[in-house]
């Protein structure tokens, strides 16, 4: 009975408006529990979400195992509930990163900045509170919009289409107060990872691209304007080599990054290598540590990679495998499993081992079924500690916005001109083809536009957005020996608000069909 009176100790070390620090370090300080947030989620539920409620990426069972309460099995068949976890995590991860952002807003509100200097810091948060918005606006649709702080009680659900206003309007005046990326070292490194005048303008592509999913009218010139103002900043440029925008050590030097999530040994890595890597090749890779071996791509989404020469082949793990070169290509090595002479093999074919559902087995065969991912290369520094990649991933970079350009004018829009060449979409897609090491398409079509984003942008969070716009996110692709069918009803292009939300707030809606 000794501590009955713990809780009257007085508070000494609470922030409130009359001790907040208000230099521009303790700016900064602040500011990173904005960032800090979007990288705790970002890779891995986020992701999932996206992704594998595609045919990008299955994480089936191995005789039980990484079946993890079903949850991947549900993302892949479209069978989630509102109690769905990665749906809670993520509602409450976007919410929270927005609450973040109207707290600071109100603090940053009393820094001893210029006009100026207070109008560019409030501009930085209110775009990453946009940011957050979209991605609610892309999975859950109608949400309500918080934007002060103390939040009023119990916040009502908007319409999408409100939602999607409210984004574009915030954006749209937020860029003259924004920083234009930098050609200069110092400056690209103090931005990045942080809100430029590119993120806007791709975002606002992005949000157009998007206009009549979210409930609003097309806007595809307004993709082709966007993508100009991107384009027009010379400090944005493609990457000579595809692989250096994801090896371990990107980061501020590559140049068509227009936003990314950094991620190092000090934040909660992403988990690609974690979760999609081959365990038996641990040690050709240079690291000895305990891997999942669950997470692959369809045979149908590998079979794009098709292309002769194309180094975004090389990011896949298929067929016979060899010792890497440290170059992002492999040697005539060959990799063979443990105390075997058997060279490793990856099949592509994921076949299922009844009973237990969406589960391939455990063998040695079995466990090698699946295409893995060597995207975002594994870098064994990092991950012999903490199973865990330091590579940053991309969120919007200037291939993509290529892409988006490509096909808003394949859509009806008129095409332009950057830099005195007349961009059609032939032109946009081959460019990006170009510095992959792939042959030039003779001719593109508006459904040849879902592959060659396939191609360039898989595992980068878009696939999802992507078949959802074409209007084929609930095509099936069956496994063999597959007893599940997807469910194919068309309300689930929206997650549903999680049960607990609801239960907590009763002026919110549950989104139709749930």
């Amino acid at each position: 009975m000794g501590c009955k009176n713990v809780l009257d100790v007085p508070v000494e070390s609470q922030f409130v408006a009359a001790n907040f620090p208000t230099t521009l370090s303790d700016y900064n300080a602040s500011v990173g529990a904005i960032y800090s947030n979007l990288s705790s989620q970002y890779a891995v539920p986020y992701w999932r979400m996206q992704t594998l409620a595609t045919d990008e990426a299955i994480l089936p069972a191995r005789d039980g195992n990484f079946d993890d309460g079903g949850q991947y099995r549900q993302l892949h068949y479209h069978t989630w509930t509102p109690d769905h976890p990665n749906v809670l995590t993520i509602w409450q991860w976007a919410y929270g990163g927005i609450t973040t952002c109207n707290r600071l807003l109100n603090v940053t509100n009393t820094f001893n900045f210029t006009a100026a200097e207070k109008d560019a810091r409030l501009a930085e948060i209110r775009a990453m509170r946009a940011l957050y918005y979209f991605f609610l606006l892309d999975l859950y649709g109608n949400v309500p919009l918080v934007t002060e702080y103390p939040t009023a009680p119990l916040p009502a659900t908007q319409p999408r289409a409100k939602v999607y206003e409210f984004i574009e309007s915030e954006l749209k005046s937020l860029t003259p107060k924004l920083p234009a990326k930098s050609g200069a070292s110092a400056s690209n490194t103090q931005q990045y990872g942080r809100p430029t005048k590119g993120l806007v303008y791709a975002l606002l592509a992005k949000l157009y691209l998007n206009a009549e999913v979210y409930g609003a009218p097309a806007r595809y010139p307004d993709v082709v304007r966007m993508a100009d103002s991107v384009q027009a900043n010379a400090n944005y440029a493609l990457d000579a080599r595809y692989r250096d925008i994801f090896l371990p050590n990107n980061g501020p030097q590559i140049r068509e990054t227009v936003f990314a999530v950094p991620y190092d040994q000090q934040i909660p890595g992403n988990q690609f290598t974690r979760f999609g890597f081959f365990y038996y090749l641990t040690q050709a890779y240079g690291f000895n540590v305990g891997l999942s071996i669950a997470m692959s791509t369809t045979p149908e989404f590998y079979a794009r990679f098709n292309l002769p020469g194309d180094a975004r082949t090389k990011t896949w793990l298929s067929g016979p495998q060899f010792v890497p070169d440290g170059n992002g290509g492999f040697t005539t090595t060959p990799v063979y499993y443990p105390n075997t002479t058997d060279q490793i093999v990856i099949n592509p074919v994921l076949t299922l081992v009844p009973p237990k559902p969406m589960d391939v087995g455990n063998t040695l065969a079995t466990q090698s079924e699946g295409v893995r991912s060597i995207k975002f290369y594994p870098d064994p520094a990092i991950i012999q500690a903490t199973r865990l990649n330091g590579n940053d991933v991309p969120v919007l970079r200037l291939a993509d916005v290529l892409l988006m350009k490509a096909e808003a004018i394949l859509r009806g829009a008129p095409a332009t001109a950057s830099n005195g060449e007349m961009q059609t979409p032939l032109v946009l897609v081959n460019k990006v083809r170009a510095r992959a090491g792939a042959p030039a398409a003779a001719s593109i079509a508006l459904g040849g536009m879902l592959d060659e984003r396939a191609r360039e942008l898989s595992w980068e969070g878009w696939r999802r957005n992507d078949l959802i716009r074409f209007g084929q996110f609930e095509t099936e692709y069956p496994l063999p020996n597959d007893a599940l069918k997807m469910d194919k009803s068309t309300f689930r292009r929206l997650y549903p608000v999680p049960t607990i939300e609801l239960r907590l707030n009763t002026n919110l809606q549950q989104n139709p069909g749930y």
